[in-house]
């Protein structure tokens, strides 16, 4: 498999606040990628880097082999699958869930003068049906639940048929139901050998879904550990990423953690 991301000594410094430093990470084309750690340890700047959203003080990148810097961002970007809440605070309330998804075969973020195929709307009317979205495709936006808005960016990502999926804290502030249906289709996602690359970041263990494949401690002094899931996820490294004793346990390919 192909290497989709590649950083290398790669470190960030925002108005003289080092927020990444000396970070060296690979991901390749069939890996599915945790990134877990506390706040301010800059996962989502971690993550901008992936998405070619934002470019490093200084070390080198390469998303989907092409270098930042030196690659097309208009050519690059529409290959790579991003959702975020900062990302769903750019769509217009009141567009249609089925627009939502199909602006992303132009990379906009609401629908204008676009003239789309119908193999663009056949497509978007699919990863809703995917996603289980199907039933919300002429609601508005604005007036879905957190949990549906999410589903919809991640049905909005998919669309294009990506090759690196970036997903920030896509179970983040869902209730335990909303959370599961979520993680349940993320784990069939991820495990279909036509999925891409997938990184996805979170703070909680609980919030890894079925067929992840690895994953990246991320402290506030830099990497903990990073590898294999089986390897990296172990109460030794929590308590070093996070900062205290951890117990952590596993039942049927599913985390939790507490305090020790």
């Amino acid at each position: 498999m192909p290497t989709v991301l590649d950083l290398e000594d790669v470190s960030v410094v925002r108005d003289g606040t080092t927020i990444l430093s000396g970070v060296n990470w690979k991901v390749d084309g069939d890996q599915r990628w945790v990134v877990l750690g506390p706040n301010g340890a800059g996962k989502t700047t971690l993550l901008q880097i992936a998405a070619a959203m934002s470019h490093p003080s200084s070390g080198v990148v390469h998303v989907l082999e092409g270098q930042l810097g030196q690659v097309d961002l208009f050519e690059l970007r529409p290959r790579v699958g991003f959702a975020s809440s900062a990302m769903a605070r750019r769509f217009p309330a009141n567009e249609t869930v089925l627009n939502v998804v199909l602006t992303a075969a132009y990379s906009v973020t609401g629908r204008w003068n676009e003239a789309y195929e119908d193999i663009d709307l056949r497509r978007a009317q699919r990863v809703l049906v995917e996603w289980k979205l199907d039933h919300l495709s002429e609601r508005l936006f604005g007036s879905l639940s957190d949990g549906e808005q999410k589903r919809v960016q991640i049905a909005r990502s998919v669309m294009t048929d990506p090759e690196l999926l970036l997903l920030d804290e896509p179970a983040a502030s869902l209730d335990l139901g909303a959370r599961e249906e979520l993680l349940q289709l993320l784990g069939g996602y991820a495990s279909a050998p036509e999925a891409p690359a997938i990184v996805m970041v979170t703070h909680h263990v609980e919030e890894i879904p079925k067929g992840f494949t690895h994953a990246l401690l991320l402290g506030p002094d830099g990497i903990v550990a990073a590898g294999e899931l089986g390897d990296v996820l172990t109460a030794q490294n929590l308590e070093a990423t996070f900062g205290l004793p951890i117990a952590l346990s596993e039942d049927d390919g599913r985390f939790s953690a507490r305090a020790a």
